[in-house]
């Protein structure tokens, strides 16, 4: 296992290396002048030209990305071009809010798969596994933006049952940090509980099949103990595939629903630095984001070592 965490983070250098050159050329490809905006629509072409030299727009696109990069593998992922503060700082302010929110989306998508998926398998081909068909196509169908509108204009804005917007830290107040992520955290969750329960219900098909489930029926045990300690294990590998994939989405999903729920997370700060052409700003949030999909991804590799003992062995 140590090897292969090893192995994984070192294959994340040259992943990184590249994604920052993507970005770079990407953000370089945006109209308009960060310069001209900084220094106002107003300003004489001298003052436009002393903000260029002074942000280094000036320099060749060479000596731009390397002096982002020397200084980024340090950890300084350079400074705002508008609000002058470091990018680390900003980003460092608006990680907790998006990692929650991902986590309670997470969450629910399992609250609400796995049960469904259990239901849907154990009654295969009854109301009950036709009823979690058609909910999943619904859910995987569904945007997520109009199903946040939707939550937030009859939960929160007509029954008042939950916040509409905002967030509160978890430090302050986990009641209210939430109450605050349960109505975003549904709209991000629904679409991955709908692609885990079809999953899910698929492999716990093929599982009730094997030799080994009809033995232990055979020897007594109750159907919740086949299950919770034989059936669930031995499906759920391919699932936490599937939920390695989910959680790029989710984390790009929240883009739009921090934008709905006014939730102060690297989405809103990635969407501001885009509209500013913040290119500091731009380039920082999208590597700390791929870093945090690389982490979910050993994180699922190495779940297939619990769940999988021949994956131990190899």
């Amino acid at each position: 296992m140590l090897q292969l965490v090893v192995r994984r983070l070192a294959a994340m250098v040259p992943l990184l290396f590249l994604v920052s050159l993507i970005v770079f050329g990407l953000v370089l490809l945006v109209p308009g002048d960060p310069a001209i905006t900084i220094a106002g629509e107003n300003a004489t072409q001298a003052q436009i030209e002393a903000t260029r030299e002074r942000l280094g727009l000036n320099d060749s696109l060479l000596e731009q990305y390397w002096r982002w990069a020397s200084h980024a593998v340090q950890g300084d992922l350079g400074t705002s071009m508008f609000s002058n503060r470091s990018v680390s700082g900003a980003i460092a302010e608006r990680f907790p809010a998006t990692v929650s929110l991902t986590a309670v989306a997470i969450a629910m998508a399992l609250l609400i798969s796995v049960p469904a998926a259990v239901a849907a398998a154990t009654s295969r081909g009854r109301w009950l596994d036709r009823f979690a068909t058609v909910g999943t196509s619904v859910g995987v169908a569904m945007p997520n933006f109009w199903l946040g509108l939707l939550l937030a204009t009859a939960l929160a804005l007509n029954l008042r049952l939950l916040p509409a917007t905002g967030y509160v830290p978890l430090d302050d107040d986990p009641v209210a940090w939430l109450a605050h992520l349960l109505l975003p955290g549904f709209t991000l969750g629904l679409a991955a509980a709908a692609e885990l329960t079809r999953q899910l219900r698929s492999s716990l098909i093929d599982v009730f099949d094997q030799d080994y489930l009809r033995t232990a029926r055979a020897k007594g045990l109750r159907t919740t103990s086949v299950i919770a300690k034989h059936a669930l294990k031995n499906a759920a590998t391919p699932v936490v595939t599937v939920l390695g994939m989910r959680i790029s989405v989710l984390l790009g999903g929240t883009v739009v629903v921090e934008q709905i729920f006014g939730i102060p997370g690297l989405g809103q700060l990635a969407i501001t630095a885009v509209l500013q052409r913040d290119l500091p700003m731009v380039q920082g949030v999208v590597v700390v984001t791929a870093v945090m999909v690389m982490l979910a991804n050993l994180a699922v590799d190495l779940s297939y070592g619990y769940l999988n003992p021949k994956v131990r062995a190899q």
